[in-house]
């Protein structure tokens, strides 16, 4: 098969097997005809592409993944080709994740997983094959006590325990303490102190990444108050990562809702793999936010979310180019 038609082999089996599309809707959608949409699905099986998951990247996303890393000097950058649509691919991410997970746990890469929170960790289980780990230990990175069940992060680690058969080891405390000292009284726990060591020693970090915005999942699951939100962004806050709210240098914001957050501290994962798995509208800004900490090892997204982050680099280096030229001129001036 040429490298053309197994990039188009394998966004048609993604858009089908992954994103639910009928041959009619992905031909409508790649511009192609019904016959070569079917045609394209039939290689893509036969060459072994379709699995679990469906193998391979479309010559576009590997151009978007090559633009992504390179910037901000990641070890990987996944896109795949976005399935589905509305603010939040869920679909794409979750399986995009449950790919890179289930390839970690095969190899045998990572004895301790340190997991993060959010919509998209908890479906990425659902797409996840069952493979039996038990020398696997999975631990919460944050508090796991939450008011709403969506927003549980103990939901996650327990339904990883129920796939693979890994230990998982949550934290017993919210996400979020009341106060300072609350959470000091919480940090002297025992219980606490144990999976606070344990996540430190994660050979792994799988997190989300949060956008601050009126869709804010933090807000819709009233994990945070508007109040809350209100007064990070005011600090400069465009993201959240592990509960620490930053501004778009990458830079951990002046706000007492980050100090009140019981989760694993960010200088903890310096020199660590740490993969983000993020995308959907509201995203590109608080994924580049996060990316500029230079935390993230690898980034795992949709292509849709990819292109909008693209977009914005190259308007900064234009941006960038149109001062530096202006600059020049006005010193060329000067010497006149």
């Amino acid at each position: 098969m040429a490298g053309n038609d197994r990039g188009l082999a394998a966004r048609a089996a993604w858009l089908s097997f992954i994103g639910g599309y009928t041959q009619e809707e992905i031909a409508q959608r790649l511009g192609l005809s019904r016959v070569k949409i079917n045609r394209l699905i039939a290689e893509a099986t036969e060459a072994g592409l379709v699995r679990v998951f469906v193998e391979g990247t479309a010559a576009e996303c590997v151009a978007l993944e090559d633009k992504i890393a390179a910037h901000w000097k990641l070890d990987f950058c996944s896109v795949s080709p976005t399935a589905d649509g509305g603010l939040l691919p869920l679909r794409t991410l979750a399986a995009a994740g449950a790919h890179y997970l289930h390839g970690v746990l095969e190899r045998g890469e990572a004895k301790v997983i340190g997991v993060g929170h959010g919509r998209t960790l908890d479906e990425m289980v659902k797409y996840l094959p069952r493979v039996e780990r038990p020398a696997v230990k999975f631990v919460s990175l944050l508090g796991s006590l939450t008011r709403h069940a969506a927003a549980n992060p103990f939901d996650v680690i327990h339904r990883l325990s129920e796939v693979t058969a890994a230990e998982c080891y949550f934290m017993p405390a919210p996400f979020f303490a009341d106060s300072i000292e609350d959470k000091k009284v919480l940090l002297g726990q025992k219980g606490l102190k144990d999976v606070f060591t344990l996540a430190k020693a994660a050979e792994l970090y799988i997190v989300g990444i949060g956008e601050i915005g009126v869709h804010a999942h933090m807000l819709s699951t009233r994990t945070t108050t508007e109040k809350e939100l209100r007064e990070v962004k005011q600090a400069g806050a465009v993201g959240e990562v592990l509960g620490r709210f930053v501004d778009s240098q990458g830079r951990v914001v002046a706000a007492e809702l980050n100090d009140r957050a019981v989760a694993i501290k960010l200088e903890d994962l310096k020199g660590k793999p740490v993969i983000a798995i993020a995308g959907g509208a509201d995203k590109p800004p608080a994924i580049m936010a996060v990316l500029e900490s230079r935390l993230i090892s690898g980034l795992i997204t949709d292509e849709d979310t990819a292109k909008a982050i693209v977009d914005r680099i190259n308007a900064g280096a234009k941006t960038g180019e149109t001062k530096k030229s202006k600059q020049n001129r006005w010193r060329g001036e000067t010497h006149v």
